[in-house]
């Protein structure tokens, strides 16, 4: 295939959820025999369809901004930096041997690089397996070990403390990164003296049950599609624990802050990543994504799994939203404050849209079958756009997980949004 055939394809990718969205919103006129207008105006009566709509148009602007997405590349002749690898690891078992065995085949330069393991005391044979490491690698990899667990923030502090690096990138123990991945999460930095924080793209290690297929393409069109969107105005809101990287100078300074970070009252053991990138953006620097950079990552493969994991990211996404909202609108930078703000008003329309639904709940049992049917087959016209965008890094017919996992994420993670607001201050990690 031409390299011009292959651009054509990944235009047509990107815009698929732009089109689904659309069509959606078509096939809803159609379907009632009206006017394009006038379901617009129908739908923006009520506040359900007005939030459709903003959603809509909103998947427009992020279609619109993914199209403009480029992954940075190095300087010419540059001369790579020194990079320290931290893996914070908690009753990982041989999965920590895996990852630490990824860094260390990586092609960075050895002699720039170091990785850094910390045993966040660990009850299993985590340890044990650091130790094999460590003597495989006795110039590459350097041993954390606490006597009892402190959290993941207090591992990753006691990493970064360690480093030597003017870099840091972080990786979960239960991951693996590809050949390429430090190279590309040092160049932003490089290219850029104003890139603070880099996200990496996550993918799915593990493809053995249905709820791990559906996350591959959901991951792929949440976390690839949506950063690449923000990372055109340089605020991508999280730089993932699974894989992200951050000029070390930029947050010396804070981590007493963040390992001590309290809400509510309450200590907060979650969200350390999403807290870390908003401390960047708060001190006036940018977070980019590099999507060369791939990290996969093992994910939930049991119902219960996947929603203490869905439980944990929306506290911290509430946590955090907080922290953001207190400062968007000062003058943390010069340029590209408006989208964020735009994004983060966006984003929160799930909680209103939450309070409607309860409230509507009621009304669902007088509600005409033919409009349920019509709104449903909406909803799957959508998806199955939406889902399509998978094609872009895989040509393969797990696309159609995309489309299971929005039936699935409709009948059974409904609740978790709302119980997360009324469990926020818990600060138990949750998947442990």
């Amino acid at each position: 295939m031409s390299l011009r055939w292959k651009k054509f394809g990944g235009m047509l990718a990107g815009a698929a959820p732009l089109v689904g969205a659309f069509i959606s919103l078509a096939w809803l006129g159609w379907s009632v025999d009206a006017a394009p207008t006038s379901v617009f105006l129908a739908m923006a009566r009520h506040p359900i369809g007005a939030i459709a709509l903003i959603q809509t148009f909103y998947t427009a602007l992020l279609g619109l901004l993914w199209m403009r997405y480029r992954p940075f590349k190095a300087p010419e002749g540059v001369e790579w930096p020194k990079v320290s690898v931290i893996i914070p690891a908690y009753n990982e078992g041989p999965m920590v041997g895996r990852s630490i065995r990824s860094v260390a085949a990586c092609a960075y330069p050895k002699d720039k690089l170091e990785v850094i393991v910390v045993d966040d005391g660990s009850r299993d044979d985590t340890f044990f397996h650091m130790q094999f490491l460590r003597r495989e690698f006795p110039d590459l990899v350097k041993l954390v070990r606490f006597s009892g667990n402190r959290g993941k923030r207090s591992a990753l502090v006691a990493g970064i403390r360690a480093a030597t690096g003017d870099f840091v990138v972080t990786i979960d123990s239960d991951s693996e990164i590809d050949p390429r991945t430090v190279h590309e999460m040092v160049t932003p930095f490089l290219a850029d003296p104003q890139v603070g924080g880099v996200a990496g793209r996550v993918a799915v290690l593990n493809r053995d049950s249905p709820i791990s297929r559906m996350l591959e393409v959901q991951f792929t069109l949440a976390f690839d599609y949506g950063r690449a969107a923000q990372s055109v105005y340089r605020t991508v809101a999280c730089c993932p624990g699974a894989l992200s990287s951050f000029r070390k100078s930029i947050i010396l300074p804070f981590l007493d802050e963040w390992e001590n970070q309290r809400f509510l009252g309450r200590p907060v053991n979650h969200g350390e990543d999403q807290a870390l990138t908003n401390i960047v953006l708060r001190q006036g620097y940018d977070t980019v994504y590099q999507r060369p950079a791939v990290v996969n990552t093992l994910v939930p493969t049991t119902y219960s799994q996947l929603s203490r994991m869905f439980l944990r990211w929306d506290r911290s996404y509430i946590v955090e939203g907080f922290s953001f909202a207190r400062f968007m609108f000062t003058r943390y930078r010069k340029n590209n404050r408006l989208l964020p703000i735009v994004t983060f008003f966006v984003s929160n329309l799930r909680f209103v849209l939450v309070a409607v639904a309860i409230m509507e709940a009621p009304k669902l049992f007088d509600t005409n079958v033919t409009a349920v049917g019509r709104s449903i087959v909406a909803l799957l016209i959508g998806t199955i756009f939406s889902a399509a965008y998978y094609l872009r890094f895989e040509r393969s017919f797990r696309w159609v997980y995309g489309v299971l996992y929005a039936v699935f994420s409709l009948v059974a993670l409904q609740w978790i949004l709302p119980w997360a607001l009324v469990t926020v201050r818990d600060e138990r990690w949750g998947t442990r």
